[in-house]
């Protein structure tokens, strides 16, 4: 099933978080794009990020903070056998790839 398309425009809300969590939300953003993602796979709307399953925690912890502040975002994860692993696909509207590329730090390849 795919997500339906947000109609959200493409503009971040920084207040969304609270500025007490901001420095842990952009730590674990490092961490879980910059240390834990395994692979990334593009697609016409945004990315597909692979993780081990022992990072579901962090990933929804992500989401769950993500969410507040680029509600222009969509986001699926993927869950099957407790030890296969974990996709996180993020989506949006037109632009998302590029805002991703700009605020994600790169996949370990």
């Amino acid at each position: 099933m795919t997500p339906p398309k947000s109609r959200t425009p493409l503009a971040c809300v920084p207040e969304g978080i609270p500025p007490a969590d901001r420095p842990g939300h952009f730590a674990l953003l490092d961490r879980l794009f910059g240390e834990l993602s395994l692979d990334r796979v593009t697609s016409t709307d945004g990315y597909s990020y692979l993780f081990d399953p022992s990072a579901f925690e962090l990933i929804a912890s992500f989401v769950k903070n993500e969410r507040k502040c680029c509600p222009f975002l969509n986001f699926m994860i993927e869950v099957r056998a407790p030890d296969a692993p974990i996709w996180l696909r993020i989506t949006g509207p037109e632009g998302t790839r590029d805002f991703l590329d700009l605020e994600l730090p790169s996949v370990r390849t």
